[in-house]
């Protein structure tokens, strides 16, 4: 067989097992969301995200939520909370 005609054979082929593997892996995917819902859980794929900081030191913007009684004057900055590490 001519070295063209099988390179694009093998290329071929393994695209067919891409596309298969990808369809599978979709398949799992909505199965165990099903299941998920059928026990009740509402977030099947939840999880943690950590705080990003907004300072170059690492440390977190507060903003106060009106309801705890942080009504601030327009003119007043927010407090900064500092982070855990310094920065790097």
């Amino acid at each position: 067989m001519h070295p063209e005609i099988l390179r694009e054979l093998a290329s071929q082929r393994g695209a067919e097992m891409r596309d298969r593997a990808h369809r599978i892996l979709l398949a799992r995917s909505v199965s165990k969301l099903q299941r998920a819902r059928r026990r009740g859980l509402s977030e099947a794929d939840e999880f943690a995200i950590s705080a990003i900081p907004d300072f170059a030191d690492r440390s977190l913007l507060v903003m106060p939520s009106p309801a705890a009684g942080g009504a601030r004057s327009a003119d007043s900055q927010p407090d900064r909370v500092p982070a855990t590490r310094h920065a790097a």
